[in-house]
């Protein structure tokens, strides 16, 4: 059994967020001012937990945000970000990319449908961004499957306990998820801590894959509407995985937390 921490983000607010202007992947807006001060709360929240590995978007929003958080972080300042297109949001199409909400809306309807499962002319498929979604989880199984095989016999650069606990210093741990990260002494420890940044409509995809076909455990304080919303900008989103390394055997997924915004209190502006 193999076991590691994945912190999923969203990336930080752009002027088109504010707008309620739809973005996917073909308006690659940067983040506004706002967008970078979420970024930097993300990083100070986080900023004493031990990441192993570092992926994002290629999009510049995520991009921005990725290293908005990196700079706070005290261990992790210089690693290297893997950026992966998997992690892109969803595609839109010219039609309705950089259009309004309310557009996208009236398009729907008046195809005979409702948002979100819309999917415009020449779009992506909400089935196609879970594809998307799974094809990266797995690849991120194998790739700590593989690296965790190889230090087997040798001291792990960063010790597992450490990763846990530089975890357990800030999130919810316990009381208000019911977690048994941190209390479980028969888990497997932490092979690796995973930062993950990516977009609103992908995360609610892939939590949708987590809950849905891997009946993920959840924090008994988790509401209906935090579950099927989309993640506030800059929201954080933290789960252990377990998994086997034969792939007909599913991972199982324990969710800590889902869009948190501690970070985001000080701030004067909503996302």
């Amino acid at each position: 059994m193999t076991r590691f921490a994945l912190t999923v983000v969203r990336h930080g607010q752009t002027r088109l967020n504010k707008e309620k202007v739809i973005q996917g992947q073909g308006v690659d807006e940067p983040l506004s001012e706002t967008g970078f001060k979420q970024a930097a709360a993300a990083g100070i929240f986080l900023n004493n937990v031990k990441f192993t590995h570092v992926f994002s978007s290629d999009l510049t929003r995520t991009k921005q945000t990725v290293h908005g958080i990196l700079e706070k972080n005290k261990c992790c300042q210089h690693m290297t970000v893997k950026y992966d297109s998997r992690l892109r949001e969803r595609v839109k199409i010219r039609v309705a990319e950089g259009k309004g909400l309310s557009e996208l809306r009236a398009m729907a309807k008046e195809a005979g449908e409702e948002c979100p499962g819309f999917t415009p002319p020449g779009g992506e498929t909400l089935d196609q961004v879970k594809m998307r979604g799974i094809d990266f989880f797995e690849f991120l199984c194998q790739l700590i499957w593989k690296e965790a095989d190889k230090k087997e016999s040798c001291p792990l650069e960063t010790p597992s306990n450490c990763l846990a606990t530089s975890l357990a210093e800030i999130f919810p741990l316990g009381k208000s998820c019911a977690s048994k990260f941190n209390s479980d002494s028969s888990a497997p420890e932490l092979v690796a801590s995973v930062l993950v940044v990516s977009h609103g409509a992908y995360m609610k995809s892939l939590f949708g894959y987590f809950l849905n076909d891997l009946e993920c455990s959840l924090p008994e304080t988790l509401s209906k509407s935090e579950l099927t919303s989309v993640s506030a900008n800059t929201g954080i989103s933290l789960f252990i995985i377990n998994f086997e390394k034969e792939r007909e055997v599913k991972p199982t997924v324990q969710c800590v937390c889902m869009n948190l915004q501690e970070h985001l209190k000080e701030m004067t502006e909503t996302c």
